[in-house]
């Protein structure tokens, strides 16, 4: 057969055309190969956008707590956990490389409700974190298919990346909470999308620790706070991983600890330990530029302190050394009741 022949008889052939989507239609939010968890819930929006039941209240979803992970047990009064509700979006609250944060109303028809922070990572076209190898020592996919797309950072690898970002912090958040850590309520997580309690009051969210102008007792205050909260993470033996001023707020005069993704093993990721000291040396640095006495909040002798109170070996012992009493797995204490009193080693100069 002759060349042309060929040519002409591909040319002939019909062309699979992608179909036709409507202009509503739920798309992904990521580019690339989709995860399994991605794609059922995709599947999922796409059937609600062809009901032909009105969503009330001009509401924009209805709840998607049924199909969700949800949070942890004893939930607060507030968590509304009735399927026929329905969301409402109020807008955005932060941007950011990894994740955007909106405001979302969730209630039942004809009342009032409650406002929830909707955490939404971005698409794995986006930037993910700047250091993610390190953060991600010590996490490990159950398919090694999987752990080589990550290594690798296809599309796909970095769709899992962005799900797994999500998984990390809404497990992290769901074990503080659980022995008291002041951290927001996890409510759930759909997706790469968790549903947060809203630190703030009415739609106004709570000042971040960089933004406040303590004077001298509040910043004291505030840094016995922060020093208990390290100390209760390193017991469970995690590291923040990224502490700074800016993902600490201060709601009704308590510390509050966000933006927990990137949370660090300190026994399974050989790096831990420094990323626990670099937590305690970034936050003790701040509260010094601030005016706290150098006996409390500066000098080497406060990452050792840490490391020592609220390491490996307190964990195992399942209380926080130095702070006797204030935490305990299955008390679970609202920002009033956050203790304030800092361990008296703390004072020595």
């Amino acid at each position: 057969m002759r060349k042309h022949d060929l040519e002409e008889s591909y040319e002939q052939r019909p062309r699979r055309t992608r179909r036709a989507r409507f202009d509503d239609e739920p798309e992904p939010t990521r580019g690339g190969r989709l995860t399994e968890a991605e794609r059922v819930r995709l599947a999922r929006l796409r059937e609600d956008a062809y009901t032909e039941t009105a969503i009330p209240d001009g509401a924009d979803r209805w709840s998607t707590w049924g199909e969700a992970e949800q949070g942890p047990l004893p939930r607060p009064d507030w968590v509304i956990t009735e399927l026929a509700a329905v969301d409402t979006e109020l807008g955005i609250l932060k941007t950011g490389k990894e994740a955007d944060v909106h405001l979302v109303r969730r209630n039942l028809p004809g009342t009032e409700g409650t406002v929830l922070a909707a955490k939404r990572y971005r698409s794995g076209e986006h930037r993910l974190f700047h250091r993610d190898a390190g953060y991600l020592e010590g996490r490990r996919m159950r398919r090694s298919r999987e752990m080589r797309a990550m290594e690798s950072r296809s599309s796909f690898g970095r769709n899992l990346i962005a799900e797994q970002w999500a998984v990390a912090e809404f497990g992290a958040l769901s074990r503080l909470w659980s022995v008291g850590a002041p951290v927001p309520y996890p409510v759930q997580r759909d997706g790469t999308e968790l549903l947060l309690e809203f630190l703030g009051e009415g739609e106004t969210a709570a000042p971040r620790l960089a933004q406040v102008r303590p004077e001298p007792d509040q910043l004291r205050e505030l840094w016995f706070q922060t020093s208990a909260m390290l100390e209760l993470l390193a017991s469970q033996g995690l590291a923040h991983g990224d502490l700074s001023a800016y993902n600490l707020l201060v709601h009704r005069e308590r510390i509050m600890v966000i933006d927990l993704p990137q949370v660090v093993d300190i026994v399974a990721n050989p790096g831990g330990l420094e990323f626990l000291a670099r937590d305690v040396r970034n936050i003790a640095t701040w509260f010094h530029s601030r005016g706290l006495p150098e006996r409390l909040g500066g000098g080497r002798w406060v990452v050792v302190a840490v490391l020592l109170r609220g390491g490996p070996r307190a964990r195992a012992t399942g209380s926080v050394w130095g702070v006797p009493g204030h935490y305990h797995a299955g008390k679970h204490p609202t920002v009033e009741t956050l203790p304030t009193i800092a361990p008296s080693s703390w004072e020595a100069g």
